[in-house]
């Protein structure tokens, strides 16, 4: 493969963007190399460029899960468009929307739309604390709820990925609410509830996406839940990439959990910028114009994103594709596990529902802690020999793989010859 035309764009781009990218994961900083400029995608493919092809397992980072472009969402999209690009005003399409994410989460009677995913987690966030009077935040290493001051302190995704413990430009002032726990461990909770009066709610993935895919281990969430409302506190889950992925609703639905408030992104907006944040009455009523909780944006609930969702989420629900999530990600399971296996290369992989990825160990990662023990180097390798065949994967060991309902036996075979080529090309280089 050739990629001198995205070597082009990256030298033009970076005089007027800072690293000539808009999110810092995307300058492959960790993987080495030069980004890939995407020119456009279809189905289960994107193609940057140099006209090259992928099987593309970032799809957005999730939101694309019914593939790229699909008929029925970019029909909705169009004719949506032709109506106007944004009011300033509400619409029937929001109340529609909103009625089919309340009726996917049983336990939500109301929810605001927002912009984005960190949109959405920093209302909850403030939601928490109006409903409860109290302060503290309570949140796990390794996962990532959006770059706002206060949550923006052990962090996985992009802060993983570039060894940072946190941001500069975050006062001490910011995070001096906010309490650290490690996930999948019960009594660093307690811990923090023994210590403080103060603490309003615990904010948490349910399955990790942001230090590679981190699954509850023994019962973790059921306890979690009832140690917080022991407490008086609210349980807010960040669904923003695990909603819709596992089942048509929340990740709390498969694991047998109702958090008190959820928020949303990714895949409520079919592909364009959306977060929502949602709870029962008591709580969502605290949220003006009904309560003191103030809260506004411009292009909430804008027309264009609220037609992409309601198309999408219709589609999701007829499609069903939840058992061919499953069926895909329990076969490219077995074949990195094999092929690693192949190879004499340590090697483990997580997974749930639709999303899933290896680590370079020889351990099963429960936490941020044991993600960190994966060699981010053999990772490097196995990322660009997967581009070089074929396979578009995101540019760090500590982002989650996504599938899309479009994927083939087809692009299953494009992955395993990847995959046999990559994990090869990492035992010849260590």
């Amino acid at each position: 493969m050739k990629f001198k035309k995205s070597e082009k764009l990256y030298k033009k781009g970076l005089k007027n963007l800072v690293g000539a990218v808009n999110s810092p994961v995307r300058a492959f900083a960790s993987v080495g190399g030069n980004p890939l400029f995407i020119e456009k995608a279809k189905g289960s493919k994107i193609y940057d460029v140099d006209g090259n092809e992928y099987l593309d397992l970032v799809v957005s980072y999730g939101p694309m899960i019914l593939g790229h472009r699909h008929k029925k969402v970019e029909k909705a999209a169009k004719k949506a468009l032709k109506k106007g690009y944004s009011f300033g005003a509400s619409t029937a399409a929001e109340i529609k929307l909103a009625k089919i994410v309340c009726d996917a989460f049983p336990e939500m009677d109301k929810v605001r739309f927002v912009n984005s995913g960190t949109e959405a987690v920093l209302s909850g966030i403030r939601l928490a604390r109006a409903y409860t009077g109290k302060d503290k935040i309570i949140k796990f290493s390794g996962c990532y709820h959006g770059h706002q001051d206060a949550l923006l302190v052990a962090a996985g995704s992009g802060l993983a990925t570039l060894s940072l413990p946190g941001s500069k430009g975050v006062p001490e002032g910011a995070v001096k609410n906010t309490l650290i726990a490690e996930y999948n461990n019960l009594e660093s909770v307690k811990a923090h509830f023994e210590k403080y009066d103060d603490i309003a709610g615990v904010i948490i993935e349910p399955v990790g996406g942001n230090m590679g895919v981190v699954v509850p281990q023994n019962n973790f969430l059921k306890e979690l839940l009832e140690l917080v409302h022991k407490n008086n506190a609210l349980l807010i889950a960040d669904e923003v990439m695990t909603g819709f992925r596992s089942t048509f609703g929340g990740a709390q639905e498969k694991l047998s959990v109702v958090a008190d408030i959820t928020c949303l992104g990714k895949v409520i907006g079919g592909g364009f910028p959306v977060g929502a944040y949602g709870a029962r009455n008591e709580i969502m009523e605290n949220v003006a114009p009904l309560g003191g909780m103030y809260q506004a944006g411009t292009l909430s609930g804008n027309p264009i994103a609220m037609a992409g969702g309601i198309a999408t989420l219709t589609e999701l629900k007829k499609q069903n594709p939840y058992d061919k999530f499953e069926e895909i990600g329990a076969i490219i399971e077995v074949i990195l596990l094999e092929t690693a296996k192949k190879y004499n290369v340590d090697l483990s992989v997580n997974r749930f529902g639709s999303m899933i990825n290896p680590f370079f160990t020889n351990i099963k990662v429960t936490n941020f802690e044991e993600s960190q023990s994966s060699d981010t180097e053999k990772f490097a390798v196995f990322f660009w020999e997967m581009i070089k065949n074929g396979v578009f994967l995101p540019p760090s060991q500590f982002e989650a793989w996504f599938l899309n309902s479009e994927i083939t036996e087809k692009d299953i075979q494009v992955f395993s010859n990847a995959v046999d080529k990559a994990i090869g090309k990492v035992a010849n280089s260590f």
